[in-house]
């Protein structure tokens, strides 16, 4: 059961970082295509440059949520690192706790905001605003969901 598991768990993430390579290809074309036609065609458009920054916002939020792992983020752990295991443990779940909070507590409010903005649209693309930052909410949940897990890890494994 564990390794069927950690094969969908792979797949997963495999999934994940296939969707963020194909916003990458989205938004490099984009941009190509911003330069050719503004500075080769002399023709502006505004479509590639709404379009790049779309899949920033998605390509960020996206990678955060799925495909960035716990030891690939920047932390600044000086306090972490020299503090006994125990110590650690207990550093480590007050700042996993304090993220579910703040987020959970966010949650509602951001739910709200996303799903009222459905009454306006991008200015080239007219993407509806409540789908455009839908990712927002995934983004938190999965946050959410993320440090509830190593709160579960830090009691579960004896090596933390």
């Amino acid at each position: 059961m564990a390794e069927r598991i950690l094969r969908a768990g792979a797949a997963a993430r495999r999934f994940a970082e296939a969707v963020l390579a194909l916003m990458l290809g989205a938004m490099f074309v984009a941009f190509i295509l911003q330069i050719v036609f503004r500075y080769f065609l002399n023709w502006p458009i505004g479509w590639t440059s709404e379009l790049t920054v779309v899949a920033w916002l998605w390509m960020v939020l996206w990678g955060a949520a799925f495909v960035l792992r716990d030891d690939e983020e920047i932390r600044f752990d000086l306090l972490l690192a020299n503090a006994p295991r125990r110590r650690r443990r207990w550093m480590g779940t007050a700042a996993a706790v304090a993220i579910i909070a703040l987020y959970g507590l966010s949650l509602p409010g951001s739910a709200d905001y996303v799903r009222f903005m459905k009454v306006e649209h991008s200015s080239y693309l007219k993407i509806r605003l409540d789908w455009l930052y839908s990712i927002y909410i995934v983004f938190l949940v999965a946050v959410i969901v993320r440090f509830a897990w190593l709160v579960w890890r830090l009691w579960r494994e004896p090596r933390a």
